[in-house]
């Protein structure tokens, strides 16, 4: 499944548009390595997604099509959430 879907199915991320955005932006990881918004997911892998100031790291349980509000967290485990000092330009 494509990461951009993933992340919008799993709710992980509202909307598939702003999942692709913040791909394209390199603020998002498969296993250590560089992801866009096309990049291939499968269960097992493991996601470092940047939110702001937050850092969070989940493991994929479970890939589906579709996924109604209650079954979007069963689709993955958050192993880690930090803070992330931001970086002054």
């Amino acid at each position: 499944m494509r990461l951009d879907k993933f992340l919008k199915v799993s709710r992980l991320i509202k909307r598939r548009t702003l999942a692709k955005e913040v791909s394209d932006q390199g603020r998002i990881t498969i296993n250590g390595n560089q992801a866009k918004a096309s990049s291939t997911v499968k269960v097992g892998d493991e996601l470092a997604v940047q939110f702001g100031n937050k850092r969070v790291v989940v493991r994929i349980d479970r890939i589906q099509e579709t996924s109604k509000k209650e079954e979007a967290a069963e689709m993955y485990t958050v192993i880690k959430e930090e803070r992330v000092e931001l970086e002054a330009e």
